[in-house]
């Protein structure tokens, strides 16, 4: 396993990190006692980065991912959210804050997390963020519930301007640099080398559009989005590998990003996305895959207040 330091804090990170959402049952009901194993296998194996939310599955997911470390919470990076609670429930007032963090160390079963995140602030006026949430969470650092703070979301250009206007130690985003998208690599990561910000991939896999079964049908892409995904999958079953290997791999290899995030609940997962680590793709087949992409290259869907969303 690769480590990578985040940003100018003193984390060291697995460049395979721990998606938990998926123990929340967000996107399909899962074997619990699977759950814990496939968290138990991969601390075994060195993935040391872990990431959840009181908004995955509603809460069910911290709890799950609190009981299954029990222990072990002392061997890894542990990261939370707050603010969003719901599918269209925010609330980022510095009351709510400040109860959130007590409430996830209740279900995380712990005393602290390592970074307390700002969740998807696209959804809320951003001075609300710089006023209230951002200061409760430095609060909450010097009383000793969190190490470090956090912005999470999919604009580029909202997180750009938050972590410019406050001190912020990572950013997470998703689904910007991968096989689909890598404007991450151009709006974001100059700033964050200046700033000492480390920066969190989530969503290598573009949501799951990169993988045999194709994008779910609640996806926002467009149908030409869509479409370019299963001719990329098509594309490297002809190769002889499965495009989620080579989507992985890609965003591994990408060094200005402390770890990649990927959902896991099963103990095949944990096997599966560590083999990638060391995945060699077919000579030649990045470059059919940029000629099939580049139409629809960084084409995202809109998400959050309008005026927090980056231009298309």
């Amino acid at each position: 396993m690769e480590y990578r330091k985040l940003g100018r804090t003193d984390l060291e990170v697995s460049v395979l990190g721990y998606g938990a959402s998926p123990l929340g049952n967000e996107f399909e009901e899962i074997d619990v006692l699977e759950g814990e194993r496939a968290v138990h296998m991969a601390v075994d194996l060195g993935v040391n980065f872990f990431d959840t939310s009181p908004y995955y599955g509603r809460t069910l997911s911290e709890e799950r991912l609190g009981r299954a470390l029990g222990t072990r919470r002392k061997d890894i990076v542990l990261a939370t959210k707050c603010g969003r609670y719901d599918i269209d429930k925010f609330d980022f007032s510095a009351d709510r804050v400040r109860s959130s963090i007590n409430e996830s160390l209740r279900r995380l079963r712990t005393d602290y997390v390592d970074i307390y995140q700002m969740h998807d602030i696209e959804f809320v006026d951003r001075e609300q963020v710089l006023d209230e949430a951002l200061p409760v969470a430095r609060e909450l650092q010097r009383a000793g519930k969190c190490r470090y703070v956090g912005i999470t979301g999919l604009p580029l250009g909202i997180l750009r301007d938050v972590a410019d206007r406050a001190e912020v130690d990572s950013i997470l985003s998703y689904a910007r640099y991968n096989l689909m998208a890598d404007d991450l690599d151009t709006e974001l990561r100059p700033f964050c080398a200046e700033k000492g910000i480390g920066l969190i991939n989530a969503s290598p896999l573009h949501l799951r559009i990169l993988t045999e079964r194709g994008a779910p049908p609640w996806h926002l892409a467009s149908e030409e989005v869509k479409r370019v995904g299963e001719q990329m999958a098509l594309l490297c079953r002809d190769r002889g590998v499965d495009i989620s290997e080579v989507a992985l791999k890609f965003c591994y290899d990408y060094p200005h990003t402390a770890s990649v995030l990927v959902g896991m609940s099963k103990s095949r997962h944990v096997a599966q996305n560590l083999n990638t680590l060391t995945f060699e793709r077919p000579e030649g087949l990045l470059e059919q895959i940029r000629e099939l992409v580049e139409p629809v290259r960084n084409q995202v869907w809109p998400t959050g207040l309008p005026e927090n969303q980056d231009p298309q």
